[in-house]
């Protein structure tokens, strides 16, 4: 028999959709299967201000089309620190938690990871727009964000034609490239700036755009990852260089924080139910200090340990259709 009687929930580091979807369903299992429930706000925070609250089937009614999490979010310093866990795990003992399920990225993984050392059982599931979890091909929120995107792309574009400019779109992904990525072959962009990768100015980004002008292209888009923007002043800078050298009308778009919201896409709220559901069921058995990862499209667990120390480089047959499709 499992020892798990009781689990607490909580989200932690940037929110992401479908992140009410995981709540929904970790909550509904834990009640399936006899076990209480409780929520915690705001994040790791909660846990040492003892923010906690006994949820039901109820709690998570009408939540699974939200966007954002209806436990808030925030990042902890202080649970970084052994007085800040120490006071987390006295508090989960008085609230008799026996278990954790953390929904968020490897920030929140590893928070999660330190805490499992002072004696909690952790599940992790993998709660970030950037994709960027190494040990697991997906991640809840990345296809909301990314049709987010895509459907201001394909706004701008339109605009973009009725002028003849050049539209520069900056997207989110300090460390990772993947919305960068595939929206900007989605969306047929003709530059796509990743961090993961390095560019020439002149001849990656002026010569293929006047290149394109010499062709008889009538619009251009270059996708600009957070990363790379910070590093070269971001969309606007680039766009008024761009303009400068080419002499072609060009304006830059920062699209920022409406990439986190939105109500969650079917796969998305698909994905995080199930991952829901197989955390909490995992637990029920008795198997924890893991992480929920999606591989070769189905759903698996790995230890919290090797999920951390893995790493994800950008898929480089897209960077070859970039290539090809943008000529």
């Amino acid at each position: 028999m499992s020892e798990i009687k009781s689990i607490g929930v909580l989200t932690s580091g940037g929110d992401a959709p479908g992140m009410n979807a995981a709540i929904r369903a970790v909550v509904r299992t834990g009640i399936y299967y006899g076990i209480k429930m409780f929520g915690i706000r705001k994040g790791y925070n909660g846990l040492i201000s003892g923010d906690i609250f006994e949820m039901n089937a109820r709690s998570v009614s009408d939540i699974v089309h939200r966007g954002g999490t209806i436990l808030q979010t925030a990042r902890c310093k202080e649970f970084t620190t052994d007085e800040g866990m120490q006071k987390a795990m006295s508090l989960s003992r008085a609230f008799g938690l026996d278990a954790l399920v953390v929904i968020g990225g490897d920030g929140s993984y590893r928070g999660a990871r330190d805490f499992s050392k002072y004696g909690m059982k952790v599940m992790g599931l993998p709660g970030t727009i950037d994709n960027d979890i190494a040990s697991t091909e997906y991640t809840i929120g990345y296809d909301t964000a990314m049709n987010t995107v895509q459907d201001a792309l394909d706004k701008i574009r339109d605009t973009a034609y009725s002028h003849e400019r050049c539209s520069v779109l900056e997207v989110m992904g300090r460390h990772a490239g993947h919305i960068a990525l595939n929206v900007g072959v989605a969306g047929g962009a003709e530059v796509i700036l990743l961090p993961e990768k390095q560019f020439d100015f002149d001849k990656d980004i002026i010569r293929r755009i006047v290149q394109g002008r010499n062709n008889g292209k009538k619009n251009y888009i270059i996708i600009l990852a957070e990363g790379v923007a910070e590093k070269i002043g971001g969309a606007l800078e680039l766009a008024k260089k761009v303009e400068d050298l080419t002499g072609i009308e060009t304006r830059g778009t920062v699209l920022g924080y409406i990439q986190r919201g939105g109500s969650p896409s079917i796969r998305d709220r698909v994905m995080a139910s199930a991952m829901g559901v197989k955390a909490v069921e995992l637990l029920k058995d008795g198997v924890y200090n893991r992480v929920m990862c999606v591989e070769k499209a189905k759903i698996v667990d790995i230890d919290i340990d090797e999920a951390l120390s893995m790493t994800k480089d950008i898929d480089h047959e897209m960077l070859r259709l970039v290539e090809i499709l943008s000529i």
